[in-house]
């Protein structure tokens, strides 16, 4: 039982390291604390849904025209808000994300309505008993794309030039502008990588819920303190945190009650931010005076 509730855990645990990784991307090169990440994720959900059911577009073409578009979206509101913005104070940003979070909230109600929609899932119903514990096949996508996804954007940062870059200007912006880096693109190409990394959270989520404007709200909330607990400025961290609360309120569930498995998660996170306030890999900045 404590394994069944354990995969069941990571796999909710990778859709909020997805949508933690997204948050933590931008706020490390951009230093703005995106609220409408989830948003993105439920925008792409009704693309994919709509180019399924009215265009009679393949389920992967479907996805990759939902992620696209994701990407787009994020690289157009990074253009239209926050570039314009580049001076104002970090509060000013975060209330500008949020504009953003309510804008996107009311066009995709409007567009979409606000009735709950089922999403199509490709995968067979029948779950897969691997050594007696039961999992649904929705969910072995999920960790399997966690998996790949983490793997990939390792190798990118490590690798390519656009991900060293992307180190670079989180490290310090004005040296690597010195080096030839131009930060502008940078930040566009952050914000892409992270509207997409919310793109796949929101598809992959899709499945097992109803599509609503409200499909990531709960996503969203955990991936913050994923991203928190994990330490704010940290990929690994935003994985770590995000697998953690995910099995941590999947045993509080079966073992102490279903109502309290959020809080008892909560409680956890709390404790652990008391022993280590800079989060599991965070790092405490020190500047001589």
């Amino acid at each position: 039982m404590i394994a069944q509730q354990m995969v069941s855990g990571l796999a909710a645990g990778s859709l909020y390291a997805l949508t933690a990784l997204g948050l933590v991307l931008i706020f490390k090169n951009t230093d703005v604390v995106n609220f409408a990440q989830g948003d993105f994720g439920m925008v792409a959900a009704f693309v994919a849904l709509m180019a399924i059911s009215q265009f009679k577009v393949p389920f992967v073409l479907a996805t990759l025209v939902a992620i696209v578009t994701t990407a787009i979206l994020a690289v157009v509101v990074d253009r239209l808000t926050i570039r314009p913005m580049k001076n104002a104070s970090m509060l000013s940003l975060m209330i500008a994300t949020l504009g953003v979070y309510m804008i996107l909230h009311g066009v995709a109600g409007a567009i979409w309505g606000r009735d709950t929609k089922a999403f199509p899932s490709p995968l067979p119903s029948d779950p897969v008993s691997v050594n007696g514990v039961v999992i649904g096949q929705g969910h072995l996508w999920i960790l399997a794309f966690g998996f790949i996804i983490s793997a990939v954007l390792f190798v990118f940062f490590r690798y390519t030039t656009a991900g060293l870059a992307m180190r670079a200007t989180a490290e310090d912006r004005m040296a690597a502008r010195l080096m030839g880096v131009n930060v502008s693109r940078i930040f566009a190409l952050t914000w892409g990588v992270s509207g997409a990394l919310a793109a796949v959270a929101g598809i992959l989520l899709a499945p097992l819920v109803y599509l609503s404007p409200n499909m990531m709200s709960d996503v969203l909330v955990k991936a913050y303190a994923a991203a928190v607990l994990g330490g704010f400025g940290s990929l690994p961290g935003a994985i770590v945190g995000g697998l953690f609360i995910g099995v941590a309120e999947n045993l509080a569930g079966e073992f102490i009650s279903t109502e309290l498995r959020t809080t008892f998660a909560f409680v956890l996170i709390v404790v652990v931010l008391a022993v280590r306030p800079t989060g599991v890999f965070g790092r405490r900045i020190q500047a001589k005076v």
